[in-house]
């Protein structure tokens, strides 16, 4: 009995490693009916090549629009509103009419100014008269010098009266203008938020109408501070482009040129604002809309190239399966320096003219058999079954 229960974990050691060897066996191929051993299939994959070619060296944000420049309308003075003169929404140049504020009391004001230049003018001029005449009697001593001064008075006093005429009449002008109120930029017009018949108040700090300029416009995005050194060598060397691409719009990009970066970082995200310049002729560009930005610092010629859909990453890294001349793959571990739209550059571990598995990875292993489902550029020594 105690020679049997010995012998009995050495029994089930030789069982399992025979199970273990069975599964090994078993693991490059598959047995017919007949006991027969074939090679396992194929994974299908599709291929891509690795490049060697020109790509721009850039930094990709999400911005937002602004208006070049925006302007609340307000009235300097206070009256009726009986004319607007333009649609929510229309285009609008410098100087165009917008509002007109009743100037029928404006315009009494102006008269009456008018009216007292006139009557002091006469007066002014009949005291320079008096003063002149006042002034040879006093020389043939024929009045006394009190006399002569009196008169000079009154002449100088009647002239700063009409001084002050006329400055009256200039503010009356300057007030009758207020009623006519145009736009002070070329632009867009927003919502009207007042209409013919309201009455506002000369103190009244209410927005009559929004303009926006939206030719030119500004387009804010923020980068990573760290990309700020680089960011301002490439701006010492010349005007850098940049990019708009609106979400879901299958038009090309609008293209502008960097024209701000702030004076400083913000210490909550560790971000730098930056602002580009768009003449945005076509106006698809509009205010207060999010888009994705790529500024463009320069062209790195002679990258080595490979597609992003290739890369994966795992526990040592990011990595690729690179295709051997007996269509067998290797994982090899690389450093990938950007990535560019659906591209990546590569600082190490492939060279041009290799092919790299962009679709399958998950079926595969080192030594994994491949069958390539595409047609790939060639490379030597690598053939299509």
């Amino acid at each position: 009995m105690s020679c049997s229960a010995n012998h009995r974990p050495i029994k089930w050691s030789y069982t399992l490693i025979l199970a273990l060897f069975t599964f090994a066996s078993g693991w490059g191929c598959s047995a017919d009916s007949k006991g027969k051993t074939t090679p396992r299939k194929a994974v299908p994959v599709v291929v891509g090549s690795v490049v060697r070619k020109s790509l721009p060296v850039q930094f990709s944000a999400i911005g937002n629009v602004q208006p070049s420049a925006t302007v609340s309308v307000r009235s300097l003075v206070g009256g009726k509103i009986v004319g607007v003169h333009f649609k929510e929404g229309q285009e609008v140049r410098k100087g165009d009419l917008l509002f007109t504020i009743d100037p029928r009391a404006f315009e009494q004001a102006v008269r009456q100014a008018e009216a007292n230049i006139a009557k002091d003018t006469a007066q002014a001029k009949n005291g320079r008269v008096r003063a002149e005449r006042y002034r040879s009697l006093i020389e043939k001593e024929l009045i006394s010098q009190e006399e002569a001064d009196q008169v000079r008075t009154t002449a100088e006093s009647l002239e700063a009266t009409l001084l002050a005429d006329k400055a009256a009449l200039e503010n009356a002008r300057i007030q009758l203008g207020h009623c006519f109120i145009r736009s002070p930029i070329d632009g867009r017009t927003g919502n009207l938020l007042v209409h013919p018949g309201n009455i506002i108040k000369d103190s009244d700090t209410l927005t009559l109408v929004v303009v926006n300029q939206i030719n030119p416009v500004y387009v804010t995005f923020s980068l990573p501070e760290k990309n700020l050194s680089e960011v301002r060598n490439y701006m010492a060397k010349g005007a850098l482009k940049v990019e708009a691409r609106i979400p879901n719009d299958t038009k090309p990009a609008e293209e502008g040129v960097l024209s701000f970066v702030d004076n400083a970082i913000d210490n909550s995200t560790g971000t730098i604002q930056l602002k580009g310049t768009f003449l945005n002729k076509a106006k698809r560009l509009w205010p207060g809309q999010f888009i994705n930005v790529t500024l463009t610092l320069a062209v790195q010629s002679d990258a080595v190239v490979v597609p992003s859909r290739a890369i994966q990453t795992g526990q040592q890294g990011q990595q690729v399966f690179v295709v051997k001349s007996d269509m067998t793959v290797e994982s090899r571990a690389i450093v990938v320096d950007r990535t560019v739209n659906e591209e990546s550059i590569i600082g190490k571990g492939l060279n041009p003219g290799e092919i790299v598995v962009i679709e399958g990875q998950l079926q595969l292993v080192p030594g994994t058999k491949i069958e390539i489902n595409n047609s790939p550029p060639a490379s030597p020594g690598v053939k299509k079954p």
